[in-house]
């Protein structure tokens, strides 16, 4: 039936051309964003993972930062329990010079003056051993702890090690002095218990730091998979796209052409009067 009122091929191309318009909008998004999963509404299910999965990936970032602080600050310990130990081996020098009997008083007190420096050396380190206000040498922690989950229940722990003078592993005190030949000779073995104390919290403190790189590794692992986990769910083709742009615009041009011929049909009707 030829009728100007209703032309139901246009309305069908008109249908067709927009299916096309709609299709073309989602293929731009997906080039234009590079996600074929931008939001909610291109795949709910999907983009509730995806989003998930991001949240765990903010959670490692804050572990991660944890677990970098503990190994400055675990490092800083370390550094400092080997700064003494090699303290402890020049005053170990000092004291067995000392012990010669031989020794004139000049040479000794010259001796004991050097020893004594290098006694006050130690505290002086053990109060400077800090990162970010945490100190690991001077008793002031029993142990620090750091991020090892995303969740944050799951914690790695480093004991802390008191190497201040007159303590349970530097048994030097800090009155020590080598100003008699006496005095020297039973220094010798002082120094040598605390050299033996202060090697074995430098290993105790060593294991806590390859504790906390080791974690920090896995984490740093784990959020780079997690990421590429990510990208399989949401990321575009963008082969695919490119592919699909081209096909859109093709059956774009051609449901243009398909419309402009439909709405040509009532114009036949005239025909008909001539």
């Amino acid at each position: 039936m030829l009728s100007v009122n209703t032309n139901v091929g246009a309305m069908a191309a008109l249908q067709f051309l927009n299916q096309t318009q709609a299709e073309l909008q989602v293929n731009q998004s997906h080039i234009n964003s590079g996600l074929k999963v931008a939001n909610a509404k291109d795949n709910g299910a999907v983009f509730a993972i995806a989003q998930n999965m991001r949240g765990n990936i903010a959670g490692y970032s804050a572990v991660s930062d944890s677990l970098n602080r503990g190994i400055s600050t675990v490092d800083v310990a370390i550094s400092a329990g080997q700064s003494i130990s090699d303290l402890l081996n020049e005053l170990k020098g000092k004291a067995l010079a000392a012990a010669d009997a031989s020794l004139d008083t000049a040479s000794r007190n010259a001796l004991d003056a050097d020893f004594t420096a290098l006694r006050d050396q130690i505290t002086t380190i053990v109060q400077n051993a800090s990162f970010n206000g945490t100190n690991l040498v001077d008793g002031s922690v029993a142990n620090f702890q750091a991020l090892a989950s995303a969740d944050g229940t799951k914690k790695i722990t480093a004991n802390g090690q008191t190497l201040a003078l007159s303590g349970t592993v530097v048994t030097l005190t800090s009155t020590a002095t080598i100003s008699t030949q006496t005095k020297a000779s039973g220094m010798v073995s002082t120094i040598n218990s605390s050299i033996a104390n202060v090697n074995a919290a430098l290993a105790k403190l060593a294991s806590g730091s390859k504790k906390f790189s080791i974690q920090s590794i896995f984490v740093s692992k784990l959020v780079d998979t997690l990421s590429a986990g990510i990208g399989n769910l949401v990321d575009a083709d963008m082969a695919v796209e490119s592919a699909r742009l081209q096909s859109l615009q093709v059956k774009q041009q051609l449901g243009v052409q398909a419309l402009s011929i439909a709405n040509q049909q009532p114009a036949i009707t005239l025909s008909l009067f001539r």
